[in-house]
């Protein structure tokens, strides 16, 4: 595949999307607590899929992404969102 050129701007614009994908990811999961507690369940599996890949992304330790997936409980996630937004999470 040829090698895409981008204009000034552009560049400007994925260099700032990358400088700012830790709150981006912050705040998609952020957003998906409010969405898994208002989804209906059929809608819900994507969603939870969706939390897990942020949150390894966003380097989350391991044991707490497996815990929330396994019990797949909307309030210990919201409690990492919490941790990240107050800076009080460890990450790996």
């Amino acid at each position: 595949m040829a090698e895409r050129e981008y204009s000034k701007y552009q560049q400007d614009v994925i260099r700032r999307y990358y400088d700012n994908k830790d709150q981006i990811d912050e705040q998609r999961l952020s957003d998906l607590v409010t969405n898994l507690y208002l989804a209906p369940p059929k809608k819900q599996a994507k969603m939870w899929e969706t939390a897990e890949e942020l949150m390894n992304r966003m380097k989350i330790p391991a044991s707490r992404v497996e815990h929330v997936m396994k019990t797949r409980d909307v309030a210990a996630l919201a409690k990492i969102v919490e941790e990240l937004q107050k800076g009080t999470l460890k990450r790996g």
